[in-house]
C-alpha cells in the first residue's frame, strides 16, 4: 500500500507541473524590434491630415508637445486616432501609456478608452467613440459601471474582445456577453502614467498592466486560440458621455516579435484569416439570466488550471480511497480461511 501511495504522489506532481500555464514574458523594449511606423511618440511627428502622415485624427482630438488628448473633460465627446499603415505582421506587441484624469469624484466620471486593431479606421460610433460590429481585436478601459447586477467587478475595469463583425457590444452590460477576460485597474488621477502591454503572438492573446510605476507588469487577461489576420490597423479612441473625464495617450509602440512558424503557417493568407476565437464557446452563448448574472464566463487560463486541478485531485481521491476500501476487503478475506 506504501509503494501504491509513492506512486500516486509522483503522477500527482507529474501531472500538475505539467498543466500549470506558464505566461510568456513581456518585451523589454527592444528598440531593434521597434516598428516606427506603428508607432505614435512625442514630439508626435507624421501626425495629421496631410499625404504622408503615418497617424490621422478625428473629433475632439487635441495633439500636443506632450499627449494626444482624446477628450476633454467635457460631457458629449468623441476622439480618436488611428495609424494610417496597415500592419502585417504575424506576431506583435503594443505598449500603450496613457493617462485618464478628470475633477469628477469617485463613480462620477466616464466613459473609458479604447485600443483598437481592426479592418476599418476612422469610423466613429458608439462603442468608446468607434464603430460597432467592428472587424478585429478591442481592449477596453472602461471606467463606469452601466451594470449594476455586476457588482462582482470593480471599476475602472480592462476587457478585451475580438469580433468578426456580427457581435454587438452591450454597453447595458459593460460588454461581459462578449469578454474574453478582464481585470480591474486603479488607472484614474494617478500622479503618474499608466501602461498596458497587449502581446499576439502563435494565436494567444496576453494583455499586461502596469499602473503602479513600479516597472513590473502583472497579468491582465491571457487567453489562446485567438485567430488575427494581418493588415489591420492599430488605433484608440475614447468617448464621454453625461459624465467625463481627460483621456490622454502619451505613446503607442508596436514592436515585432521575432517568432519562427510552420511551413503551413507561413504558407497560409494571413489576410483572408477571420477574426476569432476558437477555444471559447461564441459570445452569443453567453446570455444573462433574469438575477443578472451570466452563465457563460470566459475561461481564464487560471481558471482553466483551477478545473484541471480538481479533476485530478477528485481522481487520486477516488483512486486512493478505492485502494484502501479494496485492501480492507482483501484482508477481511483472508481471517474466513
Amino acid at each position: 500500500m506504501g509503494k501504491f501511495r509513492a506512486f500516486l504522489s509522483t503522477t500527482l506532481i507529474l501531472l500538475v507541473s505539467g498543466v500549470y500555464p506558464v505566461c510568456c514574458d513581456i518585451t523589454d523594449g527592444n528598440t531593434e524590434h521597434l516598428k516606427r511606423e506603428h508607432s505614435l511618440m512625442k514630439p508626435y511627428q507624421g501626425v495629421g491630415s496631410s499625404a504622408s502622415s503615418q497617424w490621422d485624427f478625428w473629433g475632439s482630438t487635441l495633439v500636443t508637445s506632450s499627449y494626444v488628448r482624446l477628450t476633454p473633460d467635457e460631457k458629449s465627446k468623441q476622439g480618436s486616432i488611428w495609424n494610417t499603415v496597415p500592419c502585417h505582421l504575424k506576431d506583435w506587441e503594443m505598449h500603450v501609456q496613457f493617462k485618464v484624469h478628470g475633477s469628477g469624484k469617485k463613480n462620477l466620471h466616464g466613459d473609458g478608452i479604447a485600443v483598437w486593431y481592426t479592418k476599418d479606421r476612422l469610423h466613429p460610433g458608439s462603442v468608446f467613440g468607434n464603430q460597432d460590429q467592428f472587424l478585429g481585436l478591442a481592449l477596453f478601459v472602461d471606467t463606469f459601471r452601466n451594470d449594476l447586477h455586476g457588482m462582482d467587478r470593480s471599476f475602472p475595469y480592462i476587457s478585451a474582445m475580438v469580433n468578426n463583425g456580427s457581435v454587438n457590444y452591450d454597453h447595458g452590460k459593460d460588454g461581459r456577453a462578449s469578454e474574453l477576460g478582464g481585470c480591474s485597474a486603479e488607472i484614474r488621477n494617478r500622479e503618474h502614467d499608466t501602461y498596458l502591454a497587449i502581446r499576439y503572438s502563435r494565436g494567444r492573446l496576453t494583455v499586461m498592466i502596469d499602473v503602479e510605476d513600479k516597472n513590473e507588469w502583472k497579468e491582465c487577461i491571457d487567453i489562446g486560440g485567438v485567430r488575427l489576420p494581418t493588415g489591420y490597423f492599430f488605433g484608440a479612441s475614447a468617448a464621454t458621455g453625461d459624465l467625463s473625464d481627460n483621456h490622454d495617450i502619451i505613446s503607442m509602440k508596436l514592436y515585432q516579435l521575432m517568432v519562427e512558424h510552420t511551413p503551413e503557417e507561413e504558407n497560409l493568407d494571413w489576410t483572408k484569416i477571420e477574426p476569432s476565437v476558437s477555444l471559447l464557446k461564441s459570445p452569443k452563448d453567453n446570455i444573462d439570466d433574469p438575477t443578472g448574472n451570466f452563465r457563460g464566463t470566459p475561461l481564464t487560463g487560471w481558471k482553466v488550471f483551477l478545473l484541471l486541478l480538481c479533476a485530478l485531485l477528485g481522481i487520486v481521491v477516488c483512486a486512493v480511497v478505492g485502494a484502501v476500501v479494496f485492501q480492507k476487503r482483501q484482508e477481511r478475506n483472508k481471517r474466513f480461511y
